[in-house]
């Protein structure tokens, strides 16, 4: 008898650890439970020690470790479109360009690889890396007469494919740039590990990268300077909230434009926002806008007047 109440008592035990474990990982807090709880601990040793630097105290974790463990534990909440450089930001190779042409656009911009395109940027057919271009450079040898043969195939990934898949899918393909599609098949962005490491360690910039410039300016008279990259959120934050106000979806000021004009609007034109105000194209191309200069709605007195 003694034996089985023995156990009675071992299945018991075993119950309530399994009982706990599930409560740990399951339940109503189910997918939360695990990351709001090493969330909790975070806040709450931020609470005790506010005047925590970077250095670490005892072996604990520095500030720069706790913000990289709470990119980590909200990376899975992100997709691919999420995380994507934008269609207008791309810069791709078109497969019509010539050996000199593709060379030029690795000099000029300094990326590691570019997608390679036909027509138009909706069609990608392969991307181009330097490391199969340079042997060529170094060597002084002949470039194939159609250097596309050298093209290697990117990832291609739907819009709301989890980031956290997207990165398993670069490493197990040994693949590290992928082209976002919509639902149309056409490009909306492209993903490189860099941007999916960026998501948890923060921006990464290396001696070749640009001083990070101010893609909105003030420029007087209630008039602002800007970059067609300028985030709509960065936009309605020092500019006017009302700019952010749009249905369709859009993240940048240069898409914000197209939407409006429905067209890639040219230099000097200028695009009405419903709230008054009005965007004159200081810079752009046929593919897409660069710069725009915001003028404040004019007041009703002064329309007036």
């Amino acid at each position: 008898m003694p034996e089985i109440e023995s156990s009675a008592g071992d299945a018991d035990s075993r119950s309530g650890l399994w009982l706990a474990i599930r409560k740990f990982f399951e339940s109503d807090d189910g997918e939360r439970s695990l990351r709001a709880q090493l969330e909790d601990a975070i806040d709450e040793h931020e609470d005790e020690h506010p005047s925590d630097t970077d250095e670490p105290r005892n072996g604990d974790l520095s500030g720069v470790e706790r913000q990289m463990l709470r990119n980590l534990l909200h990376f899975s909440e992100h997709d691919a479109d999420d995380v994507a450089i934008p269609r207008g930001e791309i810069v791709a190779v078109p497969a019509t360009a010539s050996w000199e042409e593709m060379v030029e656009a690795f000099a000029e911009h300094g990326h590691s690889r570019f997608p390679v395109y036909r027509d138009t940027l909706d069609q990608v057919i392969g991307m181009i890396h330097i490391k199969d271009v340079f042997p060529f450079l170094a060597r002084q040898n002949t470039p194939p007469a159609d250097w596309t043969v050298l093209m290697r195939q990117p990832l291609y990934v739907p819009q709301s494919r989890n980031a956290l898949d997207v990165l398993a899918d670069m490493r197990s393909r040994r693949i590290h740039l992928a082209v976002v599609v919509d639902e149309f098949s056409g490009t909306d962005g492209i993903i490189t590990i860099e941007d999916l490491v960026e998501e948890i360690v923060g921006d990464i910039e290396d001696e070749h990268d640009d001083i990070a410039e101010e893609l909105i300016v003030p420029i007087g008279e209630g008039m602002w300077d800007c970059d067609a990259r300028a985030e709509l959120d960065d936009v309605a934050q020092k500019v006017d909230p009302r700019l952010a106000e749009v249905e369709e979806s859009v993240d940048t000021l240069g898409g914000l434009a197209f939407v409006l004009a429905e067209q890639v609007p040219q230099v000097g034109a200028i695009v009405t926002h419903p709230s008054g105000w009005k965007m004159e194209i200081t810079a752009a191309d046929d593919t897409h806008v660069k710069r725009l200069r915001l003028h404040p709605p004019v007041a009703e007195e002064d329309a007036e007047g």
